[in-house]
């Protein structure tokens, strides 16, 4: 019987396995996991979980019967050791398995403070896991101090619970301005406007020079010399595609695994997905950290495993929740050269229209729905409508699709 193991058990790795059962692939399939719970959602790790608002059993992607039912063999609280390419066996410690395809759905890692300046210490935390919020929750009661350490969306999200809690905050970005590597100025000045009317302290081209404290942090020293009482601290400051199997199996890396359009990497029986991976966009080469590309990309993967010759033609759009504000993002903004920035029907709603010369790029839409949706769609189709137009609060946007 032909077998596949699947090493990732997050969205990509979930995706994955339930697409090869839906495509009637009657072989055995192994997914194995880290953790010690069934593959779950991450976004709302960082928002209504950790505002209490979400069941724990509500995160769970499907219910762990699914993994039953479906024949689908669930290795959870393992560690894989080593993939051999050549024997096609991976290793758990002494265990081992055989296997016909491999599918490398290893997501990413957290980076962490270094230790020299108080990263070790108790109550300073990264926002991935589950048991990396469960750490944290208790930390979330009304008076105490939050030092944010990054100004991505990450951080944002985490402060935006914070302040919403009660708490105060602090938030250091040691760049020019919050959401520099991702966004336009124009959506950096919206959130920090956002965050500053809801009491978050934010402070730009200020760093974490150390945190102090003997077995608990309890201040920090910043960069410009203040020093500040802190009661944990949320890091926020990046991931990185998780490779190290890769690398060990000698799996050509670029920018995270690097595959085909199709998803295979280097060996011709070893494939990967999500946020870990790598692979041809345009004229370049991209990774997308996102929930859509994880489960877009994994179920072509899927087919491609099982002999469709597919390429993944990526549609990128992400998303993020702040307070009572939803940000809606589609495609890529890089290479931008202007914005134009639109008002939105509703009080307080707005979208920024990324061009490259007369070509649109990307669409931020804080709160616009309609925006979003028909800024996707024109990106899609290869339409760039006139900046003037989109400047225009009396063009019907929905009638730029059919120009």
């Amino acid at each position: 019987m032909p077998h596949i193991i699947v090493i990732g058990a997050g969205q990509a790795g979930a995706s994955l396995t339930a697409k090869l059962r839906g495509l009637g692939y009657q072989g055995d399939i192994t997914l194995i996991g880290q953790e010690t719970v069934p593959p779950y959602q991450r976004p709302p790790l960082s928002k209504a979980y950790l505002l209490g608002a979400m069941d724990r059993e509500r995160l769970f992607l499907r219910p762990e019967e699914f993994y039953q039912n479906q024949n689908i063999t669930l290795r959870l609280n393992t560690t894989v050791k080593a993939i051999d390419p050549n024997a096609k066996t991976v290793s758990f410690g002494g265990d081992a398995l055989n296997y016909d395809q491999l599918a490398l759905t290893t997501g990413s890692t957290p980076h962490h403070l270094p230790a020299t300046i108080g990263g070790t210490l108790k109550g300073v935390h990264v926002v991935r896991t589950l048991s990396d919020i469960d750490a944290m929750q208790p930390e979330f009661a009304a008076g105490r101090n939050a030092l944010i350490v990054g100004g991505g969306y990450i951080g944002l999200e985490a402060a935006a619970v914070a302040a919403k809690q009660g708490l105060n905050v602090t938030l250091v970005e040691m760049a020019d301005r919050i959401l520099q590597r991702v966004s336009a100025p124009e959506t950096s000045d919206y959130f920090r406007d956002l965050h500053t009317s809801h009491g978050v302290k934010i402070l730009e081209g200020v760093g974490l020079d150390h945190l102090i404290g003997t077995k608990s942090v309890n201040s920090a020293k910043l960069t410009n010399d203040t020093i500040i009482p802190v009661d944990f601290v949320i890091t926020g400051i990046g991931i990185a595609p998780a490779t190290v199997l890769a690398e060990a199996a000698n799996l050509t890396l670029e920018n995270g695994i690097k595959t085909d359009a199709q998803g295979r990497t280097s060996d011709p029986n070893i494939w990967s997905a999500g946020d870990c991976a790598s692979f041809p966009y345009r004229d370049s080469r991209i990774r997308l950290e996102s929930v859509p590309n994880a489960i877009e990309q994994a179920e072509v993967v899927a087919e491609n495993m099982l002999g469709a010759v597919k390429d993944y033609v990526a549609k990128p759009w992400f998303w993020s929740d702040q307070y009572d504000v939803k940000l809606q993002i589609a495609g890529l903004n890089t290479g931008y050269d202007s914005v134009v920035r639109r008002k939105g029907e509703k009080p307080g709603a707005q979208s920024h229209w990324y061009y490259a010369g007369g070509t649109l790029l990307a669409v931020d839409a804080m709160n616009d729905p309609r925006a979003y949706m028909i800024g996707k769609r024109l990106i899609e189709a290869g339409k760039s409508p006139a900046a003037d137009l989109i400047k225009n609060p009396e063009t019907d946007l929905k009638a730029l699709l059919k120009a």
